[in-house]
């Protein structure tokens, strides 16, 4: 290769990332209750990055250790992508431990000001004398046209998955028509649909959207995910619920499964 040659590009990616929200500004019970949870569910996070929010601790004066924490969730098994939220002391402190620092996604519609020496001139001419301006009929007003999200085709998988794979169907839903192992991982913006044994992890409406559903013929997950809840079944699934027909959905802020009734001929 000559110097000449490109060694590397930059590119733009979407790609899913847990997101991990600090909830108390107490970093010794974040701790303790992040390893309890990490003992019922060793493989959750499987040396995955990981988004930390700090918007649960912005207003308070907490200022996190964050080489240590750092340090701490490396030895759990998973990484710190970046910071989300979090004052502007928060902030600077994750950014000098080396930590990036992802921005806060600004509120569509806004715009910026014009300078305020292109406004200058306009207010001096304001204040000559203008003659009358000619009557202009008003326009006829737009039509609202209501704003619809992009949505991807189904991801469609016909074959196993393995332990350890990780299957991801951006913006929109997903189907699986053959067995899911223990150990890998379903997620999908939309639904989740597994035409086969479920056995391991499947996390629907990863963005956001509470109204998501999993809908499993043969429910033995380890996990099951809708819009950032999850329920773990460290102790396996109701005999009730176990190798049968099922539907995971939010009630709420509860993960709810109930089995799927049998079609009628």
């Amino acid at each position: 290769m000559t110097p000449d040659t490109p060694a590397f590009k930059i590119k733009n990616a979407n790609l899913p990332l847990f997101v991990l929200h600090v909830m108390s500004p107490d970093m010794a019970l974040f701790k303790a209750q992040l390893e309890a949870h990490l003992a019922q569910m060793p493989d959750f996070f499987a040396g995955a990055p990981v988004v930390l929010g700090l918007a649960g601790i912005a207003e308070s004066e907490a200022m996190p250790d964050f080489a240590h924490l750092a340090a701490f969730m490396r030895s759990c098994g998973m990484a710190i992508a970046g910071i989300l939220g979090g004052s502007p002391a928060q902030r600077e402190a994750a950014r000098a431990s080396g930590i990036g620092l992802f921005p806060e996604v600004p509120a569509r519609g806004s715009r910026k000001h014009a300078p305020a020496e292109a406004a200058a001139p306009e207010a001096a001419r304001a204040s000559e004398p203008q003659p009358a301006p000619a009557a202009i009929p008003a326009p006829a007003p737009a039509p609202v046209v209501a704003a619809v999200p992009a949505r991807r085709p189904t991801l469609v998988v016909d074959k196993p998955v393995r332990a350890g794979q990780r299957v991801y169907a951006e913006g929109g839903d997903l189907v699986v028509l053959a067995i899911v192992n223990a150990g890998a991982e379903l997620i999908a913006d939309g639904d989740i649909h597994v035409y086969a044994p479920l056995r391991g992890r499947a996390l629907a409406g990863a963005r956001g959207d509470a109204s998501a559903r999993i809908f499993a013929q043969c429910m033995e997950a380890e996990l099951v995910s809708i819009a950032g809840l999850f329920q773990v079944f460290e102790h396996g699934l109701p005999a009730s619920l176990q190798s049968k027909p099922v539907q995971v959905y939010l009630e709420g802020e509860r993960i709810s499964l109930n089995p799927l009734a049998p079609m009628r001929a």
